[in-house]
């Protein structure tokens, strides 16, 4: 039997040229699906994945823009930017964020509430923005960190211009402070102006001017490697700076108001009558406004909130007391402007007054009374009794209406969030706030200035300032112009005139402002030991303001009373008294009486009226 074939080559040489068509279609076939891929994405989807690979390569940054310098009327710096190092974090280009901080931590000294603010500042900011962990590096800081620089991708040094008030305590309830801003002040404003910067004004000038102090950011593209790390600057689009202020304030007279109230409590607001400009504006206790810029830490934040004296309030704007007789040169003047009394018209002043139908007994400040006094010896002498009677004939309707018209119970418009209305009571006021109806009785003590009569310092200032100008009326402001550095562009802030009081005996003004020239003069007026020998005319009147009331038959003595029970001293004055350039209100709580407010008011005059070069008027 023959054996079996066990080759059959022509079946192989065929199975082989199959496989190998087969392998070569296979080959081709994913030849095709790779050049189609690479067409695909080198021409059909290049412009999408050349910015995929441009973002990767060239990234934007916000630029924040210079916060606008803050200056006195005479070009004093009285808030600027100086350079400062800062740790910056950019979280998209860390991985592990908790891991980075916590590394940070041990090369660094970073505390929790620093921690903390950082969180805080996060959830206002995107992931590509830079986020400041610590501010104000030193030197050997910076060096450590910048020999770790590679175990720290993310995070980055930045040398950037930090707010700073060098003159402190001073000036700051007025001046204000910058902050780091929250999700809520983010959210009223526009997050794109804010993109570059993490701070903004928080109270006072820099929060009420915040949208002309912080300008406009500008943007940057950069070029950065894998790890983020910018290698050069493709192009910069400047940022807009924000305006610079001039204040009215007056430095050397701020300062000199400042010392004088040494360390008593209280508040004085100066302004020039003719135009309603601050000069200066001083409440005590202050604060530093420099410990807030950068985050202030608890310690020091609970030690300001938690002091009794309350140094963040600011006693000038917010801060309301009775006027006491600083009223009563209004009062008077309503009296010869209704007619009711006569400059000639005299009262018998025994010491104590009653009203009819009323067996309460209404004291005067001196026990054995004033003797017979007209409206200039009521005005010089103080005498209450005779502004008892002067009240009661002319009424609280006649009262509210006519003390409206100096600004009293209402905001006077001062270029400050926050301002304090005061409180000018009437019939109405009484029925919807206390339910109860208007008695005589309210009528009397509101015609010495007590009661339920409540104003601010700032309005005693701005009322005197009326009465130095015979009517006329100017809303206060702090800010004189702004200026745009980029374009020089100048833009004045002040407040046009207001509607004058109408009062058209110009007899009458004189007549009151005789009498308050005749308070600072031997031998009767209340306030002639500190201005005896002043080289200038002052009119002015003084005031104590009654922090809690006596019994019918107990004196008031200051040294046995408790010191945070004393009377309010007040004292409001204009000089020179024809041609006044300055108007004042100064107020020392718990300083016993007028006498505590008058000297205080001399040292400013002194300063603004004793200058070798007088300032000059610029309206």
């Amino acid at each position: 039997m023959a054996r079996a074939r066990i080759k059959d080559e022509w079946v192989e040489v065929r199975l082989f040229t199959t496989r190998t068509i087969m392998a070569m279609i296979g080959v081709l076939l994913l030849i095709g699906l790779i050049v189609s891929r690479l067409y695909f994405l080198q021409v059909t989807r290049q412009s999408h994945f050349a910015t995929l690979s441009d973002d990767n390569r060239v990234r934007i940054q916000t630029i924040a823009p210079n916060r606008g310098l803050i200056f006195d009327r005479n070009g004093l710096l009285l808030a600027e930017n100086v350079p400062s190092y800062q740790l910056e974090i950019v979280p998209e280009q860390v991985g592990d964020l908790d891991d980075l901080l916590g590394r940070l931590r041990i090369l660094l000294d970073i505390s929790d509430e620093e921690l903390e603010r950082f969180d805080k500042l996060r959830r206002t900011k995107r992931s590509f923005q830079p986020i400041p962990l610590l501010y104000n590096l030193s030197e050997n800081e910076v060096s450590l960190f910048a020999v770790n620089r590679q175990d720290f991708p993310g995070a980055e040094i930045q040398a950037r211009l930090t707010r700073r008030y060098p003159q402190g305590d001073v000036l700051a309830h007025a001046l204000g402070y910058i902050g780091n801003i929250t999700e809520s002040e983010l959210a009223e404003r526009d997050p794109a102006r804010y993109s570059g910067t993490s701070q903004i004004g928080k109270v006072g000038l820099e929060r009420a001017y915040e949208d002309l102090l912080h300008g406009y950011p500008g943007i940057r593209q950069v070029e950065t490697n894998a790890q983020g790390r910018v290698l050069r600057v493709l192009e910069t689009e400047p940022p807009q700076p924000g305006n610079d202020l001039y204040l009215s304030i007056d430095w050397k007279l701020q300062e000199t108001a400042f010392n004088a109230l040494g360390d008593q409590r209280g508040a004085i607001v100066a302004v020039d009558p003719r135009t309603g400009e601050v000069l200066a504006m001083v409440s005590k206790p202050s604060y530093d406004p420099n410990l807030f810029v950068d985050g202030i830490d608890r310690k020091s934040y609970a030690a300001l909130i938690d002091n009794y004296d309350r140094p963040l309030l600011n006693r000038a704007v917010v801060g309301t007391y009775p006027p006491g007789s600083t009223l009563k040169p209004m009062i008077g003047l309503a009296g010869l402007y209704y007619g009711v009394v006569a400059s000639t018209h005299k009262t018998l002043c025994k010491g104590i007054w009653r009203l009819e139908g009323n067996p309460r007994p209404y004291r005067d400040w001196k026990r054995e009374g004033h003797g017979v006094v007209d409206l200039d010896a009521a005005i010089t002498e103080s005498c209450d009794v005779y502004f008892y009677e002067l009240s009661v004939e002319l009424g609280i309707d006649r009262i509210n209406e006519f003390l409206s018209w100096f600004g009293l119970g209402r905001a006077t418009g001062i270029d400050l969030v926050g301002e304090a209305d005061g409180l000018l009571p009437s019939r109405e006021w009484k029925r919807r706030a206390r339910r109860m109806p208007w008695f005589p009785g309210d009528t009397v003590n509101i015609g010495i200035g007590q009661g339920f009569m409540l104003t601010t310092p700032l309005q005693l200032a701005h009322a005197t300032s009326i009465l130095a100008t015979r009517g006329e009326a100017h809303a206060p402001r702090l800010v004189r112009e702004t200026i745009d550095p980029a374009s020089g562009e100048v833009t004045s802030q002040l407040a046009p005139a207001e509607p004058a009081v109408d009062v058209r005996n110009e007899w009458a003004w004189e007549h009151v402002i005789k009498s308050m020239e005749h308070v600072t003069q031997p031998p009767r007026g209340t306030a002639r030991g500190p201005y005896f020998g002043a080289p200038y005319d002052t009119a002015g009147k003084t005031g104590t303001a009654q922090v809690y009331t006596l019994a019918e038959d107990e004196e008031y003595d200051a040294e046995e009373v408790a010191e945070r029970l004393r009377d309010h001293g007040l004292f409001i004055a204009f000089a020179p008294a024809m041609e006044p350039t300055i108007a004042l209100a100064v107020m020392v709580e718990n300083g016993g009486g007028a006498s505590s407010a008058t000297p205080v008011a001399r040292k400013i005059l002194d300063e603004w009226l004793l200058r070798p070069d007088p300032p000059e008027y610029t309206p």
